[in-house]
C-alpha cells in the first residue's frame, strides 16, 4: 500500500498542470490522466470492497501475466472501459475531491481479505495482491503519460 499512496502524493503534485496537452503524447489532458487514474482506483476498491471473498476462484490468464511480469503497460494497446473515462467537467477542486476519496479508498484496502476481489476486463478477477500490483502498474503507467506532457511543456 506504500507503494501506491507515494504515487498519489507524485499525482497530487501535478493536478495543478491539470491543463497541459501535448497530442504527440496523448489525446487527453494531464487533468483527464489524473481523473482517470483516480476513477480507475475508487471503482476499483469500491467493487473489491463490496465482493463476498467466498466466490473467488483464480484462473490463468496470459494478458494478466504478460503485463505484472513486464510490471508495465505498453502504451496505446488498449482502451478504457467507458466507466473511468472521464468527462471534461473536472475542475483543481474536483481532483482533489477525487485524491482524497482515492487515498481513503487505499487505506481501507487493509482491513479486506486476501480474496476480496473485482473482475477486471481482460485479466479476468483479480483478488486483493494482484489488485493492489493492477493499481500500481496502471498510476504508473498514466502517470509516466502525465510527466511526458509536463515535460513537453505544452
Amino acid at each position: 500500500m506504500k507503494k501506491l499512496e507515494g504515487i498519489l502524493q507524485e499525482l497530487e503534485s501535478k493536478i495543478s498542470k491539470q491543463d497541459l496537452i501535448n497530442h504527440k503524447i496523448s489525446k487527453s489532458t494531464v487533468g483527464w490522466q489524473i481523473e482517470h487514474i483516480l476513477l480507475t482506483i475508487n471503482l476499483i476498491i469500491g467493487a473489491i470492497k463490496k465482493s463476498n471473498p467466498n466466490e473467488y476462484k483464480w484462473k490463468f490468464s496470459f494478458p494478466r501475466l504478460l503485463i505484472f511480469t513486464m510490471n508495465k503497460i505498453p502504451r496505446g494497446r488498449a482502451q478504457a472501459p467507458k466507466i473511468v473515462q472521464p468527462k471534461d467537467n473536472f475542475t483543481v477542486e474536483s481532483l482533489k475531491k477525487h485524491l482524497e476519496l482515492a487515498k481513503k479508498n487505499i487505506h481501507e484496502l487493509n482491513s479486506l481479505k486476501k480474496n476480496h476481489h473485482f473482475d477486471h476486463p481482460y485479466f479476468g478477477k483479480l483478488n486483493l495482491k494482484p489488485t493492489i500490483k493492477f493499481l500500481e502498474i496502471h498510476t504508473k503507467h498514466h502517470l509516466e503519460i502525465i510527466n511526458d506532457i509536463i515535460k513537453s511543456g505544452k
